[in-house]
């Protein structure tokens, strides 16, 4: 954002009449209103207003929902929304997000509190999706306009957009149109309503005109400020993801409690060792536990020396660092079949500080229960007795610390208290082994791991492990036992198509979590048309969603075919595409995103217990927290903390954490702030306006993405 609004300082005497409070209130006309960091959203049940609250449940931004469809609900008034604090005026609420310009009834005295206190309080208003109108600063989309779907339509932010919330966006805004059969976007495209005072942020062309039309804009009328936003989204779109930040910063003028950026981490595990290769006759993995013991012959993936020189040449050219798990048994084991030679581990002790290391066990070993692989799918090995039979803790610790000596001799820069298990082994993983190897724990302590990786798809939640707080990761769907694309594609094949396709029916038995699909895909084409497109926009979903949770694959991936490379050039081109560089890629290890999870975590808790409160006078915010919570807030460039510089900038505005001693926190903003500034943008279509129809409930459809293969950890 290349400016922020400020709130502006109304005299208590407007204040008073314009909300009725009682003379005995007043202070002196230069005293400014209280104003509380909280956001008021009134929601329909809709996927606008859902999405809305989910930015600010990722970003950590208090809210208040009022439930338009709930009963017993309670009643928006002037003393819902204000009062008074020690006789000074407050409003409750920095902004107010609604579903459409207004969701009430004709002659609502609930929508006429509310356009009441906007105007007291300079309060701006959101709305979430809304149809174009003249209410709406807009004409009627009859007129010259346009009303239908917005799928694969490239919109734009314009210049007005770029000096205000969206500077952070290179321009294009593409909407996603993943599926030709499922409608996924619809939305209206309109000029501003002659004399309107409405500044367009977004638009896109008008089909079958030389004319743009709006899709997100400010109306100014009647001393209030609206956000209008013409088209229906979900949280998980791109077109959303890229304009959520735009909307919350607009709406809280770049002065919020909570923060969001943009995350991406790539774990590649199993360096130094091999992977097993996938066989397209037998359709499984010699050597691994999904052939039959014995069935056909391993034929093992392992990087070169010139794989890593890609590597390194490849993160310089994107400026990106990769992380390495590494098992040494892997090295050990070649240079004793090979007269004490291992090119790859030497070049990569060469090149070792070009990238981060993390401990990933010394052979790979599962270290959960025994595992009897007579049978396929294994199952947990029993005692005697009946017992699980599981692995020891001398055994776990021996593979974290002979591991560990090797990264050291080898002057890796790793993390000691990091550790990535092989296949997130030792966690609990269905439906074989419900629950964690009581023996991990006593071993973490006793190798001092505090950060422990898990699988994303099966354990997503940040959890304590003994002395260990997890950090879960995502599986990219390209496989640890593919080196050339045309056997990932092979094996996509098998797990995505029906039986009658010749697949394994996998998607046919798990309806819910995955989808067939139509028809194989062509080894010529599939791996480039249809699985790096579809990875990219899986994890670019995660990049743009404020996650920082890593990705991981797998060192067989960056062999061979190099089968990886595609995907993660794909991901950060395209973003790089999108965003300036006010709002770069954040690139972290892991102990660092475990400690960013940790944060966050104890900070939504204190937020949803009520324990946080934060609120404005002029030109300092007050914030208080429970002591021993870390505080996030993102505020203007300038903003001080006890007379230091808070924050570090991102994508226009500052924002950083602060841990709480209990005591309130005391923050100063920048003294000249731009006001927001809006330039009339208006139409010159006239005539006799229809009636209004409500905007279009259409909601739009999630293309289904197929669950990923995790395989080896």
């Amino acid at each position: 954002m290349k400016r922020t609004t400020r709130t502006a300082v109304l005299t208590v005497g407007a204040l008073i009449a314009a909300l009725g409070l009682p003379a005995t209130t007043a202070q002196a006309d230069t005293a400014a209103p209280r104003v509380d960091l909280r956001v008021l959203v009134v929601s329909d049940g809709g996927p606008a207003t859902g999405a809305v609250m989910a930015e600010l449940d990722a970003a950590g931004t208090p809210y208040t929902e009022v439930d338009l469809g709930q009963a017993g609900r309670p009643v928006i008034d002037s003393g819902f929304l204000a009062d008074t604090i020690d006789g000074r005026p407050r409003a409750k609420y920095q902004a107010v997000v609604l579903p459409n310009d207004n969701p009430f009834a004709a002659g609502s005295a609930e929508m006429a509190a509310i356009a009441d206190y906007e105007r007291a309080y300079d309060i701006p208003q959101v709305d979430a999706y809304t149809y174009a109108r003249p209410e709406a600063g807009l004409q009627y989309p009859v007129y010259g306009g346009y009303s239908g779907s917005l799928d694969g339509v490239n919109a734009s932010v314009t210049a007005a957009g770029k000096a205000g919330p969206f500077g952070y966006l290179e321009g294009s805004v593409p909407f996603e149109d993943n599926s030709p059969t499922v409608g996924e976007s619809y939305g209206y495209l309109s000029t501003p309503a002659a004399g309107a005072d409405f500044t367009t942020y977004v638009d896109a062309p008008i089909p079958g005109t030389g004319r743009r039309g709006a899709l997100v804009g400010e109306y100014r009328h009647d001393g209030r400020r609206e956000l209008v936003v013409t088209f229906v989204y979900n949280q998980h779109q791109q077109q959303y993801r890229l304009l959520a930040r735009g909307i919350v910063d607009w709406m809280t003028g770049g002065v919020r409690l909570g923060a969001s950026r943009n995350y991406f981490a790539v774990h590649v595990d199993d360096v130094l060792a091999v992977d097993d290769r996938w066989d397209t006759e037998l359709n499984c993995t010699p050597g691994d536990v999904d052939c039959q013991p014995g069935q056909g012959t391993p034929d093992p993936i392992r990087m070169t020396p010139a794989d890593v020189d890609h590597a390194v040449a490849w993160q310089q050219e994107h400026d990106f660092t990769l992380d390495l798990a590494f098992n040494a048994a892997g090295s050990v084991d070649h240079r004793q079949d090979n007269g004490g030679q291992d090119p790859l581990t030497d070049r990569l002790v060469a090149k070792r500080n070009h990238f981060r290391w993390i401990n990933h066990t010394y052979s790979h070993a599962f270290l959960g229960c025994r595992q009897d692989t007579g049978v396929v799918p294994w199952r947990c090995a029993t005692r005697a007795d009946g017992s699980v039979d599981w692995v020891s803790r001398t055994d776990i610790s021996n593979e974290i610390s002979l591991n560990r000596y090797f990264g050291q001799v080898s002057g890796f820069p790793m993390e000691n208290g990091e550790l990535v298990t092989g296949e997130h082994s030792g966690l609990k993983v269905l439906p074989q082994q419900p629950a964690d190897n009581p023996n991990l724990g006593p071993a973490l302590a006793e190798n001092g791991i505090t950060w422990l990786a898990s699988d994303n798809s099966r354990d997503p939640s940040q959890r304590q492990v003994g002395p260990a707080t997890t950090v879960s990761r995502y599986p990219m769907n390209i496989f640890f036992n593919a080196g050339r694309a045309a056997e990932q594609v092979d094996e996509y094949n098998w797990i995505y198509t029906s039986r009658a396709q010749g697949g394994s029916g996998i998607c046919e038995d798990n309806p819910a979590t995955t989808t067939c699909l139509p028809a194989p895909l062509d080894p010529a084409t599939g791996f480039t048309g249809h699985i790096v497109p579809l990875e990219t926009r899986i994890a670019l979903g995660h990049l743009l969603a404020n996650d920082p949770k890593p990705h991981f694959i797998h060192q067989s991936n960056l062999a061979e075919d190099r089968i990886a490379y595609p995907v993660l050039t794909s991901v950060l081109d395209g973003y790089d595409a999108l965003f300036t560089d006010s709002a770069p890629v954040v690139n972290l290890r892991m102990k660092d995103i475990g400690v960013e999870l940790q944060r966050r975590a104890a900070w939504r808790s204190a937020v949803r217990a009520g324990q946080v409160t934060a609120h404005r006078i002029g030109s300092t915010v007050t914030v208080k927290a429970p002591a021993g919570v870390d505080v996030t807030a993102s505020m203007p460039g300038g903003t001080t903390l006890n007379g230091a510089a808070f924050g570090t900038a991102y994508a226009g505005t500052v924002s950083g954490w602060k841990s709480s001693s209990g005591t309130p926190l005391t923050l100063t903003l920048p003294s000249s702030s731009p006001a927001p500034s809006a330039g009339a943008d208006t139409g010159t279509d006239t005539g006799r306006s229809p009636s209004a129809p409500a905007p279009d409930t259409h909601v739009p459809a999630g293309v289904t993405e197929p669950v990923p293969f995790s395989g080896l950890g």
